[in-house]
């Protein structure tokens, strides 16, 4: 009987570039800085440490189109299986799985997972148009992000008799506090505190989401190094155990009929359950002390509380009232900024949720007035797709 991943792996190094409009980097750079950082962190030779490696990207900004080549060249990795992921925007955790499974397997002994974006040369937005989309990808003519979420929000506002006034401010509260956090912290895109009066009223992007409910794109990179549970502390003290590891991709089901309500995320709340089994979790909201979430816009952070059981269904607007979300809140989340503020490089989001919580779990959050309190359990929620058809990656990180 399959007995899962818990405490079989552990990350033992950890590196994330900077992540903004990076003119002056290609992303060739953006790689090297991220490896450089998670190399040294683990204190291995990854010429002769490294044994296999997973590299996330989306828009294959590098050459060789979709091949690994690129990245193994750049990093010059000894002739070693590297492999390319791509899963939407759940891409960086996909790399981080791929690397995880191979030493869980026991394949390997230490493996690289690596994710990088450089988005802002290609002029790229998010916003797609009719026909191929970037690259050839096929894209929906009247289908946009802010599109699907906005109806998310409409149809969650309308289920829990939220006036429109009551609902942007849940929504504008949420944005205000990961501004907050990402004013405190180095390496995120967009460092100013912004307040619930300016989000409210800034321009709509779609129904009833603004300009700050939105995240942005990025150019950025981040890197982990991934060894057997057993031999985590051959190379540090503090090393961050995998307590948990699932993913979940739609089945197609939220668009055949109409049990889907569309005010959650249906593989959220299925990974969400999957994972809380495989960690032991069995009360997710005194249990997990911090988490970083997919708030590509406001509306999918408010709604991933109560799809991840931190809030009861229809009361995530009392949680984020009471604080409870804020860095000296129970229940801290997006401590670094999120996709709001930190930045969102598609193929390396995933890994950058996963460099906050390790560094968290470590004590060593580059601010001091970011660095929480004894966390004990870290949770990183990873989306891709839309509200009706997504795919949801779910890691629980402990000590």
């Amino acid at each position: 009987m399959a007995k899962g991943i818990r405490d079989k792996v552990a990350i033992v190094g950890m590196g994330c570039t900077r992540f903004g409009e990076r003119w002056d980097s290609s992303g060739e750079d953006l790689l090297v800085e991220a490896f450089s950082e998670a190399v040294e962190d683990a204190g291995i030779d990854p010429q002769k440490d490294i044994q296999a490696a997973w590299y996330g990207n989306v828009f294959a900004e590098l050459g060789l189109g979709s091949t690994a080549m690129p990245c193994a060249q750049v990093l010059k990795l000894p002739f070693i299986p590297v492999t390319r992921m791509e899963n939407a925007c759940a891409t960086g955790s996909e790399a981080l799985r791929g690397a995880c499974y191979a030493v869980a397997a026991d394949v390997y002994d230490i493996c690289l997972a690596i994710g990088m974006e450089k988005l802002k040369d290609t002029g790229f937005g998010g916003l797609p148009t009719s026909g191929p989309g970037p690259k050839g990808r096929f894209t929906w003519p009247n289908m946009t992000a802010p599109g699907g979420f906005a109806q998310l929000a409409t149809r969650y506002f309308a289920k829990y008799n939220l006036s429109p006034e009551e609902g942007k401010i849940m929504l504008a509260k949420v944005s205000a506090k990961s501004h907050y956090n990402g004013s405190l912290n180095p390496k995120a895109h967009l460092r100013r505190a912004v307040t619930v009066e300016q989000i409210m009223n800034a321009p709509i992007v779609a129904w009833p989401l603004g300009l700050f409910d939105s995240c942005g794109v990025s150019d950025g990179a981040a890197a982990a190094i991934v060894v057997s549970a057993e031999i985590a502390k051959n190379f540090r003290q503090d090393p961050v155990f995998i307590k948990a590891l699932q993913i979940c991709t739609t089945s197609g089901e939220e668009l055949w009929h109409t049990e889907w309500d569309g005010t959650y995320i249906a593989t959220t709340t299925h990974a969400a359950i999957a994972a809380y089994r495989e960690a032991g979790v069995k009360e997710p909201r005194k249990e997990i002390s911090m988490a970083e979430v997919h708030d590509c816009f406001s509306i999918s952070e408010a709604i991933a509380m109560e799809d991840l059981q931190f809030s009861a269904r229809g009361k995530v607007k009392d949680d984020i009232a009471a604080g409870r979300f804020n860095l000296d809140g129970d229940q801290p989340v997006q401590p670094d900024g999120g996709l709001k503020s930190f930045g969102h490089p598609v193929g390396a989001t995933g890994l950058r949720m996963m460099y906050e919580m390790y560094k968290q779990l470590q004590g060593k959050a580059e601010q001091p007035e970011r660095q929480l309190k004894n966390p004990e359990l870290g949770l990183t929620h990873n989306l891709g797709g839309y509200p009706a058809m997504s795919v949801c990656s779910l890691f629980i990180v402990g000590h």
